[in-house]
């Protein structure tokens, strides 16, 4: 089992960097931040960007694997993005896991001026611009066009130093995302269901997982060359509320075949309040038994 965590990006750098450095130090396998231009309650509080954020704990950081949870179409055309991807993953020395998503509603969704757009439009979207950002990224020269997004002889020199690009993490729980997951991803990532009970919460985790399977199945896809991520405090309670409520929801996780969860650091409150003690706590004396 890999650990990760997600650092939101509402510090200013020179508060926010000893986080970065500390999740490297401890030996957490990836960390991420939220690809948001605002997000819920916290729109109005300070907030920076995801790519700049990333860049800068590049540069403090030696080891851990970084990226975005999730990358958001709402705001980024795939042939704009490759070149801050192409970037970042040099930057990092190779380090970027890219975690992309269909774009959800609220802030992000009409800041630009358009409209919230209905579920099916936005999967139509997603599908776009995971496709042509693999082209553009993977190919130099790409001209393509759909009904959202166009590209004309799209460059992506040098390319990423990974190869043939950077993986992605695809996030998906309904059945066209989780084909796409199939189709293009390294890595599927889910939030579950929503749900107000931990129980209910699990057992939907538990159909989408099976659902991915039949998806892998039905598409010949080797379900061993796909890692599985879950991010543990979509559930309805906190998965840092203590480090024995950690270590049985990364044990449940484990055994519905998830190779990698994801915390989130404690902030002082509103979403993921909790006790940076708890996390101590956990990255000290227990992270090294969870990921063994």
């Amino acid at each position: 089992m890999r650990i990760g965590i997600v650092i939101l990006p509402d510090q200013r750098w020179a508060d926010s960097q000893r986080r970065w450095r500390q999740a490297d130090e401890w030996g957490f396998d990836h960390a991420w931040t939220y690809d948001h231009l605002g997000w819920r309650d916290l729109v109005d509080g300070p907030w920076f960007d995801s790519m700049t954020t990333l860049s800068a704990a590049a540069t403090v950081t030696s080891r851990i694997r970084l990226g975005t949870l999730v990358a958001s179409p709402n705001f980024r055309h795939p042939a704009a993005y490759a070149r801050q991807v192409t970037a970042l993953d040099d930057v990092s020395g190779g380090r970027l896991l890219l975690g992309v998503g269909a774009g959800g509603i609220g802030f992000d969704a009409t800041v630009l001026g358009g409209e919230t757009l209905p579920p099916r439009q936005r999967v139509d979207r997603f599908a776009e611009f995971v496709e042509l950002l693999d082209l553009v990224l993977r190919e130099d020269g790409t001209t393509w066009r759909g009904e959202w997004f166009a590209a004309v002889d799209a460059r992506n020199n040098p390319g990423c130093v990974q190869t043939p690009r950077v993986p992605f993490v695809v996030a998906a729980n309904g059945p066209r995302s989780m084909r796409l997951v199939a189709r293009f991803g390294q890595g599927w990532v889910t939030t579950g269901n929503a749900d107000d009970d931990l129980e209910s919460w699990w057992e939907g985790v538990a159909q989408l997982s099976r659902r991915l399977d039949r998806t892998l199945d039905e598409t010949g896809r080797d379900p061993a060359t796909l890692d599985r991520y879950l991010s543990l405090d979509s559930a309805p309670a906190f998965s840092l509320s203590s480090a024995e409520f950690f270590a049985d929801q990364v044990e449940r996780a484990a055994g519905l075949g998830f190779t990698d969860v994801v915390t989130h650091w404690p902030r002082a409150s509103s979403w993921y309040a909790g006790d940076e003690e708890t996390l101590v706590d956990v990255a000290t004396r227990l992270l090294p038994e969870l990921r063994g």
